[in-house]
């Protein structure tokens, strides 16, 4: 037992029982050591402070000795405010180069390296693209007054400047003002070239500030020697040829070596404006202006007056061709459309059959021309373009602009515009998808969307209306409603994009009324949906593409997928139905085809007037026509259903005669009763009852006959001669 008076023998404890005073003591060392911790902290950062302050003060007293007095301060001042100006300008200028230098990725050298003939849908040569560097002309070989006249015309400080020529822009700014307009250009010739190359002839502050870039760019990556061949090889000159050396043989049919010095200033007298000097199309103007060069060899010290009076007084004359009209907007974009197929195959010199036909071509390049003579000035528009495409995605007509010559810059391909109402397709498409119907009703009445509150034309509201009053009054607040209320902005998007819309959408609110830009190639892309019965238009301007031994390298009827449903049926046949009332109630009338030819199509205009569309469809032809200005001016209260219409009647009038009419899907009774015009009503008829004169179409055949008549072409061909039957039948 244990002892209880033994101290040792007394109660059990824990194994891990303390005492109590060292039990206390541990949350007082906690407190200890973040006391100790927060006194470290405040010392550090007080000596910190106190340091930076000494250094400083020191640093301080240390630079009063070279503080500047009097007028250099001002002039130390200058120089500190320059230096910070310096730097943050440096850097907006490194931020707007950027873009600029994203055009010299890849090898852009060898879109000269094709060497493309193009034949139109029937197979006749209409034109040529590319440049063949191994045939082309050395700069060492050209005659030395021709490289001296183009330097005296086009920059005779080329070899001083470094792609941008300060004295020269100065020069150029100061005639300009006394001139009181623009008589003298202050581009260099670098800055040209790389135009020619990396950028259009789009008449913006963008453009210009790429191209002031990307001439320092190539002035820093070529020689002089490099650029000056790029120069004189990729310039269009005029008659649908490029570069010197295929201009002096289309207009004085000799090798560029061998010109004289009146036929030299004449073709340097092209690179300003080909078009307008061309010498096969205007022989007093092209001499003048070869005038002008020699004078320019004589002002510039390169070549005295008596050196150049033999060039005076005999002008060269030029080859006796008929004039040469050549689709060169479509066959821009056809060259572009060949260097992307052409990854497939690695044949360089290649013959293109095209989908152009040439009968539509002209049509459309007449109609938008009288259209802007006739009515340009009234108003107050200068520019148009138009695509047409036939049902099944040929594309059978591209005007890019007035004059190829003036400005190669493709208006119906590159331009971005705003669509204006023509880009209501989409909402409605969308909500004839969600399932609403033609019939459907909605309130038009003022609505804000966020801090946006957009308007109807007039500031009219009709109350509650059918989607169809909606679309063909062309009414505002219903697609926004539609928007807002019903699916959002996303189905917008992608509707545009699955009918073939390519350029990048915004994502903003205000897009159901068509703020998001657009091309005239975009619009008709997507509006041919409408007549392949919502499938893709599958739009394309190269059928097949072949080398020069015959070999088939791309066929696209054999090589494209086929077309895929991107609009349901029934949706499909609801828009066809809205559509082909525009013409009859709506904004759209004075589209309307003769003879009653059904067809469906919808106006478009933008704030402020800038552009005005029509795009419209029948059952076998797409035609998407703009106009507006190339810097954005306002028109005189042009709209889509004025102009635009108009001149989209002019060439579909032309494109449906002697054609079998297609019916439009979704349409009940889509082919008109044609009823003929006696001779008393032809008497009768007053100048207001047709104020434009109808295009008049050469007699042609239909599609079916010339389906049969070639198909007999071929079988003659295949048969054995008569000489050799006959010869057979005697044995």
């Amino acid at each position: 037992m244990a002892d209880p008076s033994n101290p040792e023998n007394g109660p059990e404890t824990k194994p891990d029982a303390q005492p109590e005073g060292q039990a206390e003591q541990r949350p007082r060392r906690k407190r200890h050591f973040f006391l100790r911790v927060d006194s470290w902290i405040d010392s550090t950062l007080w000596n910190a402070g106190f340091r930076l302050t000494e250094l400083w003060e020191d640093t301080t007293i240390f630079f009063r000795r070279f503080r500047a007095r009097g007028w250099w301060r001002i002039l130390f001042e200058l120089l500190g405010e320059g230096l910070t100006l310096g730097t943050a300008g440096s850097i907006v200028m490194l931020m707007l180069a950027m873009p600029a230098f994203e055009a010299t990725q890849g090898d852009w050298r060898n879109r000269g390296n094709f060497a493309v003939t193009f034949l139109d849908r029937y197979g006749n040569v209409i034109g040529h693209r590319g440049i063949i560097h191994e045939n082309s002309v050395p700069v060492d070989q050209l005659p030395d007054y021709f490289i001296k006249a183009v330097l005296a015309t086009e920059d005779r400080r080329f070899f001083d400047h470094f792609g941008i020529d300060i004295f020269g822009l100065f020069r150029a700014l100061t005639v300009n003002a006394q001139a009181g307009g623009v008589v003298q250009g202050g581009s260099t010739l670098t800055q040209q070239l790389a135009k020619n190359i990396f950028l259009s002839n789009e008449r913006s502050i963008d453009r210009k500030i790429k191209e002031a870039f990307l001439a320092i760019w190539l002035e820093a990556n070529l020689s002089k020697k490099e650029i000056l061949s790029l120069y004189l090889d990729r310039t269009y000159m005029g008659g649908g040829t490029f570069g010197a050396a295929a201009a002096a043989q289309f207009y004085f049919g000799k090798s560029i070596t061998d010109v004289n010095l009146a036929e030299a200033a004449m073709l340097a007298g092209l690179f300003k404006a080909p078009a307008k000097y061309a010498p096969h199309v205007n022989l007093p103007a092209a001499r003048a202006r070869a005038n002008d060069v020699l004078t320019n060899l004589v002002q510039s010290g390169l070549m005295t007056e008596g050196q150049v009076i033999a060039a005076r007084r005999n002008p060269a004359s030029v080859v006796d061709r008929a004039q040469i009209e050549s689709p060169d907007f479509f066959l821009d974009w056809a060259f572009d459309e060949v260097q992307r197929l052409a990854t497939r195959f690695p044949q360089r010199s290649l013959i293109v059959r095209t989908t152009i036909d040439m009968g539509l071509q002209k049509a459309s390049e007449d109609s938008i021309e009288s259209s802007l003579m006739e009515y340009g000035e009234r108003y107050h528009a200068s520019q148009g373009a138009s695509v047409m495409i036939e049902n099944g995605g040929a594309v059978r007509a591209m005007v890019g602009g007035r004059d190829y010559g003036e400005s190669q810059f493709n208006r119906a391909t590159k331009a971005l515009r705003q669509p204006g109402s023509s880009f209501k397709i989409y909402t409605y498409s969308v909500a004839m998808e969600s399932g609403m119907t033609p019939t459907s009703t909605i309130v038009d009445a003022p609505i804000t969307w966020g801090n946006w509150s957009p308007h109807n034309y007039e500031n009219r509201y009709e109350g509650k209306v059918t989607l169809t009053q909606a679309i063909a009054q062309s009414i505002n607040t219903v697609p926004v409603r539609l928007a807002k209320e019903k699916f959002g902005i996303q189905p917008i998007r992608d509707m545009a994009k699955n009918l073939g819309v390519e350029t990048p959408i915004r994502n903003d609110k205000t897009i159901p009324i068509g703020t998001s830009e657009v091309t005239v190639l975009d619009q008709a892309t997507a509006y041919s949906v409408f007549p392949a019965d919502g499938m893709q238009s599958r739009r394309h301007g190269i059928a097949q593409i072949m080398s020069y031994d015959g070999k088939v390298l791309y066929d696209f009827s054999r090589d494209e997928p086929p077309a895929k449903r991107v609009l349901s049926e029934k949706a499909n046949s609801y828009m066809t139905q809205m559509l082909t009332q525009i013409p009859i109630i709506g904004t759209g009338r004075k589209a309307a085809l003769d003879h009653g030819i059904v067809m469906g199509g919808k106006t478009g205009t933008t704030q402020a007037y800038r552009d005005a569309w029509f795009i419209g469809f029948t059952g076998n032809y797409t035609c998407a026509v703009w106009f507006g200005n190339d810097d954005y001016t306002s028109t005189n209260n042009m709209t889509g259903g004025t102009l635009p219409a108009m001149t989209f009647k002019k060439i579909m009038d032309y494109a449906h005669q002697g054609i079998v009419l297609k019916p439009i899907p979704g349409i009940d009774n889509p082919f008109p009763v044609q009823k003929p015009q006696t001779v008393a009503a032809k008497k009768t008829q007053t100048p207001a009852d047709n104020p434009l004169p109808p295009l008049i179409r050469p007699r042609s055949l239909s599609v079916d006959s010339t389906r049969i008549l070639r198909d007999i072409g071929e079988k003659l061909k295949a048969a054995a001669p008569l000489a050799a039957q006959k010869v057979a039948e005697a044995k």
